[in-house]
């Protein structure tokens, strides 16, 4: 992680490279390893910037524990080492823009795809990323994706398998009339299209909101004129929860193909097919995880306990149905199970609100802080229900957790049980501030509603 963080994070590098050493110090102290003293530099000196002598012999002591053990480390801890595949050789490659933190990339992965260039220009997204894949940094590009529609870029990567991303484009919005090729704030969804035309995939995919429906013709018809009669385009609409996702969120999926004899539309129609007839809960999704206590001290950040939960913690787990499901690696862990900060008057209307019910219920009429103004704060709290599928996790949980209180303790969800909800797997970590795990979860794919998109897109290349 060293070289990732040289590379994107210059402003805060000591501070990144300090909360690197306090997760190394945890996890060294959970699986019984001895870090080594002999304050042997083995590192890059390059990497010693902004570091003082103390906090760069540190570094060289953990990095030296963990390359003289390399070959008996945990899984956990071979995510900090130097990434080194490039994944030039694999099968089925795809280039994946609009990354974020990889849910997209990760469903593609399990279905038997492998990731040949990634593309995200928030760095703090891309951490996660990086951290969680063996692939090289030389595969990874953190900026604008209008610098990837160069022919210095596009040449390297024409004709590749899958190319994938989920522009965000304010102007697809339900309420937009202006039409999508004239509206300035769907510059980036323009790129994406360039981009397509340049590289010439066999296969793309595009993700975006529900709104994107309403303007339905009008972008089929835009795609067409851009990338030409040699593909097929289709666009559907999908919900997460029809598809095993314990989760009602919409998104709509465009895709293309320039496979002979492989048309869209028997691709979206074979999707369609793939609905289940009874999904998971929220219920089955979460109630195994470790109960936590509401978080009521401020400014507490780095504080861990049983209570309040864990960035890094061992957990012996029950093997529920939903945990077969989501894991395909066996982990002793739980990661970013923890909780935030609350005041008392919100625990309180956390604990007396029903499971279904939101800011207008009666039993916290005498509490609720915006009675003037219900029309509008409705939803500022809610309730969720565990014998439901979960409400859309949006990236907003990075500033309260008000509208998604757990079921059965007074607190909202943790960044694990959102996570849970999106499907990402146990032994998937979140880097980053804590609030910004957050941020991540609520703008992945769900990760197994991606694999059954990837299962069925490569069918067709094999």
């Amino acid at each position: 992680m060293i070289e990732f963080y040289y590379k994107y994070f210059d402003k805060s590098y000591k501070s990144k490279i300090n909360q690197l050493t306090i997760d190394l110090a945890r996890l060294f102290q959970l699986e019984g390893v001895d870090s080594l003293k002999n304050d042997k530099i083995i590192l890059d000196e390059k990497y010693k910037s902004k570091l003082s002598d103390k906090e760069w012999l540190e570094l060289n002591n953990f990095y030296n524990t963990l390359y003289t053990n390399e070959e008996k480390l945990s899984s956990v801890l071979q995510k900090f080492i130097n990434k080194k595949n490039s994944n030039k050789n694999a099968e089925y490659k795809f280039i994946d823009t609009f990354a974020g933190c990889g849910g997209l990339s990760l469903g593609l992965e399990k279905a038997g795809f492998k990731p040949l260039y990634v593309n995200e220009i928030e760095a703090r997204y891309l951490e996660s990323y990086y951290f969680n894949h063996n692939l090289s940094l030389d595969n990874y590009y953190c900026g604008d994706i209008k610098d990837l529609t160069k022919p210095e870029f596009t040449e390297k990567y024409k004709n590749i398998d899958l190319v994938v991303g989920g522009p965000p484009c304010q102007g697809f919005s339900m309420a937009n009339r202006q039409r999508v090729i004239d509206d300035p704030r769907n510059k980036l969804y323009k790129y994406y299209l360039e981009l397509l035309k340049n590289v010439r995939p066999k296969l793309f995919l595009m993700e975006n909101v529900k709104g994107m429906m309403n303007k339905s013709s009008e972008i089929l018809e835009d795609i067409q004129n851009t990338l030409g009669e040699d593909y097929t385009i289709d666009i559907i609409l999908l919900n997460a929860k029809d598809f095993g996702v314990p989760q009602n969120r919409e998104r709509v999926f465009v895709i293309g193909s320039r496979l002979e004899n492989i048309a869209a539309k028997t691709i979206t129609s074979n999707i369609y097919s793939q609905k289940v007839k009874k999904g998971f809960s929220l219920g089955n999704a979460i109630n195994d995880l470790p109960k936590l206590q509401p978080k009521r001290e401020k400014n507490t950040k780095g504080i861990e306990s049983n209570e309040i939960g864990y960035k890094f913690r061992k957990a012996d787990l029950e093997n529920t149905v939903f945990k077969q499901f989501l894991n395909q690696n066996k982990t002793d862990y739980l990661f970013n199970h923890t909780n935030r900060f609350n005041n008392d008057r919100d625990i309180e209307i956390f604990s007396r609100l029903p499971q279904g019910a939101n800011s207008l219920h009666d039993s916290i009429k005498d509490i609720m802080p915006y009675s003037s103004r219900n029309h509008i704060f409705k939803d500022k709290y809610f309730k969720l229900k565990e014998s439901e599928v979960c409400k859309t996790i949006t990236s907003h949980m990075k500033m309260d957790c008000n509208m998604y209180i757990h079921p059965n303790q007074a607190r909202g969800l943790s960044p694990r049980e959102a996570a849970r909800v999106q499907t990402f797997p146990d032994d998937f970590i979140f880097t980053g501030a804590n609030n910004n795990w957050y941020a991540q979860i609520g703008n992945a794919v769900p990760v197994k509603l991606a694999e059954m998109i990837g299962l069925e897109l490569i069918k067709y290349l094999k």
